[in-house]
């Protein structure tokens, strides 16, 4: 079994590598983990978060009027009773073919012909004629 190295990097090596990043000695915190061959994909991301200034981590800062946020509210509301709508609506159309397939077996009918012969019938209806 394969014993697994830990390395632990002083608070001066964290701060000079912070410190480097900040004044912009590396475009961006991958170059600096390749130069200093930093393991680990959050490894100096966190270290600026807990020691650094934070501007060179990604931040989203929302500002909004109190109707914009129940107007957020309300429609996160409405997109979830449109899903479950849209669930139940499926959940019938699915007992619908279902249901249809059962009929047409019991009557010894094919079921896209049988759909055939209503989408015919349907074209015939006379208020389809007149339009």
């Amino acid at each position: 079994m394969k014993q697994r190295t830990e390395i632990r990097y002083s608070m001066s090596f964290k701060q000079q590598v912070i410190s480097e990043l900040e004044s912009g000695r590396f475009d961006n915190i991958a170059h600096a983990q390749q130069h200093y061959g930093i393991g680990g994909q959050q490894t100096i991301q966190g270290w600026l978060r807990r020691y650094g200034r934070n501007h060179l981590c990604p931040k989203v800062i929302r500002v909004e009027k109190p109707q914009e946020k129940d107007e957020i509210g309300r429609l996160k509301k409405q997109v979830k009773q449109l899903e479950q709508a849209l669930g139940r609506t499926q959940a019938e159309k699915v007992l619908n073919e279902v249901f249809l397939e059962m009929a047409c077996e019991r009557l010894g009918e094919d079921v896209e012909r049988f759909k055939k012969k209503v989408d015919g019938k349907r074209l015939d209806k006379p208020e389809n004629k007149a339009k």
